[in-house]
C-alpha cells in the first residue's frame, strides 16, 4: 500500500531538522494531491496553511510595480514570522514565480526555512536530480539542479528515503 503524500511529509520532517534549511519540497503537477495533503497536516498538526497567493497579492495590491519586488520577501518573511510555529505549511506559491517580482522562488523558501520547517506545494516536477517549474521558454520557468530542499514528489508509490544532499530519494 502506497503511503499518502502527508504521511510521506510527516516521516521526512524529523530528518530536516539537521540540516541548514529546514525545507521540505511537496512536488507534482496540479492535482497531484498537494493542497490536501497540507490540509490535513493542518488539522493533525494544528499547524498553519498559508495561501502564499493570496495573502501576497492581498498586501501588494496597493504598493507599486517597483515596491512590490522590493517588499515581497519581507511581506512573506513577516506573515510566516507572525505564524509563531515551528512548522509553516505554504501552499499556492505561483505569484513567487511571476517576472514582474523578480524573486528566486527556491531561495526565497530557502530564507524562510533557516529558522523553522517550511513544508511548501511546489507546482512543478522533480526528476530526481533537477527541480522545476513551467515548461521551458515560459517567461516564468525555473530549473533548479541539485536544489538544496528535502523533495517528496506528489504521486509516489513508495515513501521516500533522504540522500546524502539532503534530497529525497526512491
Amino acid at each position: 500500500m502506497a503511503a499518502s503524500l502527508s504521511s510521506q511529509i510527516q516521516d521526512v520532517l524529523p530528518k530536516t531538522q539537521d540540516t541548514y534549511y529546514k525545507l521540505i519540497l511537496a512536488v507534482g503537477p496540479a492535482r497531484t494531491g498537494k493542497t490536501a495533503a497540507l490540509t490535513e497536516l493542518a488539522a493533525k498538526h494544528k499547524w498553519p496553511r498559508v495561501n502564499v497567493n493570496l495573502c501576497l497579492s492581498e498586501k501588494l495590491l496597493e504598493l507599486t510595480h517597483r515596491q512590490r519586488a522590493i517588499r515581497v520577501a519581507g511581506i512573506l518573511n513577516d506573515t510566516v514570522r507572525d505564524e509563531n510555529s515551528s512548522v509553516v505549511l505554504l501552499d499556492n506559491i505561483e505569484l513567487l514565480f511571476a517576472p514582474e517580482l523578480a524573486q528566486d522562488p527556491l531561495k526565497l523558501l530557502q530564507s524562510l526555512s533557516r529558522n523553522r520547517t517550511i513544508v511548501a506545494a511546489w507546482p512543478g516536477n522533480f526528476d530526481g536530480s533537477s527541480l522545476t517549474y513551467a515548461e521551458p521558454g515560459h517567461p516564468e520557468a525555473r530549473r533548479y539542479p541539485t536544489p538544496q530542499a528535502v523533495i517528496v514528489n506528489a504521486g509516489e508509490a513508495d515513501p521516500p528515503g533522504i540522500g546524502p544532499s539532503g534530497k529525497v530519494t526512491k
